[in-house]
């Protein structure tokens, strides 16, 4: 057998760069080794930005980057630069930015063509090796661009500056002034004129989870008391965990939907998904008490700790959309298959998950029709479908479990998706802080030991002792610079974890973080963070990231880390830094209000009268521990929680020292809730303590 000849990739340690460690092109990882070619062959940077589970990006490889051909183009003429995404975010945001701005679109791959001083003059996203239907091809691409250089580049040059200097006008910032009311009803006016009344969720498709908006229209509701908000979110939740998107045997959800029904997924499964929806689905159930909202969370934990978890603590960061070479092969049934695994049960479950000898979905890949390939999937719940068919709910339930078993043992001989087995500090952050909030809404230790393991291995492993945070580990080894998001996930990762097990090792190490954040990433002068450290790799563009997309921004997130550490602390320049980053991005919010909803979630923290509640240990535990049952059962979004024991009595006096005079009556466990910067008379009675909480 031939040995295939590696590039310079062979060497990295991210999934994504090694999946290319074999092209004939002669890749470059993002280095001043690559840079200092370009500059010295006098060629121009090909820059190719994607993901290890990316869908399009493996076919752009197949197509394009194994195909010799183009190689060739690629080697002869330009310096090519791999960058995984999600181990270089500032990259990834600097010239995502770019491409957006010119082409008005964006996503991956995402291709870059630039000077060696790495301003760019091209983007684009996926091009295929030949031009077909409107769309140039590599084989046209690259020598239009080659000639370009040589007979034109000097223009290529004056246009690659005006692009950073017409970016980098659009980058700066001002202070406005504070967000007006009107701004949060805008936001829900924008998604009531979107909703999708018969399938939930908002516009027509592809659909997206977006979690972070359905959290901002239960806690409008919650504020308001208007009903629609909150139909709308819980009608999207239950929409999303019946559908194709939601993986019915082996749990947590896929990318987003390619349909409005939520039937046909794109299939990878993202770490950050599953972190942000099922913090969607707890604050769900603390509200509604719905106990199928319950479920849904400890499937999605339930997978994440099967199979995303590492053995060293933290969690990994995705698995693929395809196996052997297609899209959702992993996933699919056929009604002979399911027949053959269930035998004389195999009709009821066809009939619950809409099983169909045909199929049940059409595949544009596969001629656009039915192929008798089949998504589990539920048309109506669990409890329609029992009472619709006069059956026993209990039986049922019992039923589907015995069902998945089976059928999960089976898929589980399947050839796997790739998994991408790398540990990023910010989606741990997001995962962290989603265990401890179900931890301590369900009372479920094994979800807060989850979040423990991780945020003692980030700890551990990936900070340094003033605070500085690595961003990513794998394989032994964590490399590059923490950014924003790293610092704002973990951060609130941390605080939620404190909320959960009221140690204050994660109280004081949020304090710690936040504070070498302040000091490398604030802008003093106008409030907000910026994407990058001042000590870091310097790019183009120092950019600060807003928009509250896929997941939540970075300054959306840290906005709320601010005010809760302000309320926890009772120190004024965290709220300082809040208001001043609230008045830096007030305009942009305004101008779109529905893009921004966990900037508006951290906002309502601000303008909620505070809640602080301090709950001193009494002597006995049981008493305490039915304490915080109750201050997790009651859904109060804005409140902030410390806990007063022999452990944290000495911390707690240093870094809150509002709580020192607070103390247990009668050696029981005594409660203060302090309301608008006042403090109620203390209780130790759990019936009193409940009463007043229900009231705030």
């Amino acid at each position: 057998m031939l040995k295939r000849k590696v590039n310079k990739l062979i060497s990295e340690k991210s999934p994504y760069l090694l999946q290319h460690a074999y092209n004939p092109v002669d890749w470059f990882a993002w280095n001043d080794e690559a840079f200092k070619k370009a500059k010295e062959e006098d060629k121009p940077i090909f820059l190719s930005v994607g993901y290890s589970t990316c869908h399009w990006c493996h076919v752009m490889e197949h197509e394009s980057f194994e195909d010799e051909g183009v190689a060739k183009l690629l080697n002869n003429s330009f310096v090519s630069i791999k960058v995984d995404r999600e181990e270089r975010p500032d990259i990834d945001s600097v010239y995502m930015g770019i491409c957006q701005a010119l082409i008005g679109a964006g996503g991956w791959p995402l291709t870059i063509i630039m000077t060696p001083d790495k301003k760019p003059f091209f983007a684009g996203t996926y091009f295929p090796k030949d031009s077909n239907y409107g769309r140039v091809g590599m084989l046209e691409l690259l020598p239009r661009i080659t000639e370009l250089w040589v007979t034109k580049k000097e223009e290529l040059e004056n246009s690659a500056t005006q692009i950073i200097e017409s970016v980098r006008q659009s980058t700066e910032s001002f202070l406005g002034d504070d967000l007006s009311e009107e701004t949060f009803s805008k936001a829900v006016n924008q998604f009531s004129e979107r909703f999708d009344e018969t399938y939930g969720g908002f516009g027509s498709f592809p659909k997206f989870p977006s979690p972070h908006n359905l959290i901002f229209l239960i806690r409008y509701f919650y504020k308001t008391k208007e009903e629609k908000p909150l139909r709308m979110a819980i009608k999207t939740l239950f929409a999303m965990s019946r559908g194709g998107i939601y993986d019915h045997i082996g749990f947590g959800f896929h990318r987003y939907s390619t349909d409005k029904m939520w039937l046909v997924p794109h299939f990878e499964k993202m770490l950050y998904d599953q972190a942000m929806l099922s913090l969607a689905f707890s604050e769900a159930y603390q509200l509604t008490k719905d106990v199928s909202l319950k479920q849904t969370v400890y499937e999605i934990l339930s997978y994440v700790q099967r199979d995303m978890s590492s053995p060293e603590g933290g969690f990994y960061s995705a698995e693929d959309a395809d196996s052997e070479g297609e899209e959702g092969k992993f996933y699919f049934w056929t009604k002979s298959e399911i027949d053959e695994i269930l035998g004389d049960q195999s009709e009821l479950f066809c009939d619950i998950f809409s099983i169909k000898e045909e199929g049940n979905f059409v595949d544009p890949f596969k001629g656009n029709t039915l192929t008798g390939e089949n998504i589990i999937h539920l048309k109506v719940s669990i409890e329609e479908f029992a009472e619709q068919n006069n059956l026993n709910l209990d039986d049922i339930i019992e039923f589907i479990r015995f069902s998945r078993e089976k059928l999960f043992l089976h898929r589980n001989e399947r050839v796997h998706p790739h998994k991408d087995d790398k540990i990023l500090t910010d989606w741990n952050g997001l995962m962290i802080a989603s265990f401890s909030k179900a931890g301590a809404i369900f009372n479920e230790n094994s979800f807060i030991e989850s979040a423990q393991n991780a945020a003692d291995f980030i700890l551990s492993k990936m900070k340094k002792e003033d605070g500085y945070l690595f961003h990513r580990y794998r394989d032994g080894e964590t490399a590059f610079d923490g950014t924003a998001e790293d610092y704002a996930f973990f951060v609130w990762g941390l605080l939620e974890l404190y909320f959960a097990t009221f140690n204050p090792k994660f109280f004081t190490e949020a304090i710690l973080i936040q504070k070498y954040f302040d000091e490398h990433f604030l802008d003093e002068d106008f409030g907000g963070y910026f994407i990058n450290s001042d000590i870091g790799e310097e790019l183009i563009v120092r950019k600060k990231d807003i928009y509250d997309g896929a997941i939540p921004s970075s300054n959306s997130i840290v906005y709320l880390n601010l005010l809760t550490l302000n309320r926890l602390t009772g120190k004024k320049s965290y709220e300082q830094n809040a208001i001043m980053l609230e008045r830096n991005f007030s305009a942009e919010v305004s101008s779109m209000a529905s893009a921004y909803t966990q900037f508006l979630s951290s906002a309502d923290f601000m303008r909620t009268k505070p809640f602080e509640i301090v709950i001193v240990e009494g002597k006995d535990k049981s008493e305490f521990n039915r304490f915080v049952e109750t201050v997790n059962s009651i859904y109060l979004p804005n409140k902030v929680v410390l806990v007063k024991n022999s452990e944290s009595e000495k911390v707690l006096d240093e870094i809150a020292p509002f709580t020192k005079n607070m103390k247990s009556i009668d050696d029981k466990t005594t409660a203060y809730v302090c309301v608008n910067y006042a403090c109620n008379l203390p209780v130790n009675d759990v019936i009193d303590f409940h009463t007043e909480l229900t009231k705030l």
